[in-house]
């Protein structure tokens, strides 16, 4: 059984208050180094463009983030994008009902065959 809340003793939540900032600090440094190095290292030769400092790898993470991640956050409260919870409605559709999804999105998405007579 998982321990919640007053279960855990006090050492692990000192352990955990100490850890965290660092491992936030930590994953910071390596994903910003590894921006950082992986734009000057291909986009100046293959776009011309400048290269860039730690901070502005950063701040490209973060802009990354909003535009691409939303504001959602990970964990046990995770939010659905536009309100489509796909894994939970295709779990409650008949075979039939999947068949007929399937035929529907291989039309969309699919090149149509060519019969030929």
């Amino acid at each position: 059984m998982m321990n919640y809340g007053r279960e855990r003793g006090r050492n692990f939540w000192i352990k955990r208050i100490i850890f965290m900032p660092i491992a936030i600090a930590a994953g910071v440094f390596i994903f910003g180094s590894v921006v950082m190095l992986l734009w000057n290292s291909l986009l100046p030769a293959v776009l011309g463009v400048k290269m860039i400092t730690f901070w502005q790898a950063i701040g490209i993470l973060v802009l990354s983030k909003i535009l691409f991640g939303g504001f959602c956050g990970h964990g046990r409260h995770r939010c659905h994008h536009h309100g489509h919870d796909w894994h939970g409605r295709w779990a409650h559709l008949t075979p039939e009902q999947k068949e007929k999804m399937k035929a529907e999105w291989k039309g969309k998405c699919c090149e149509p065959e060519v019969k030929e007579e």
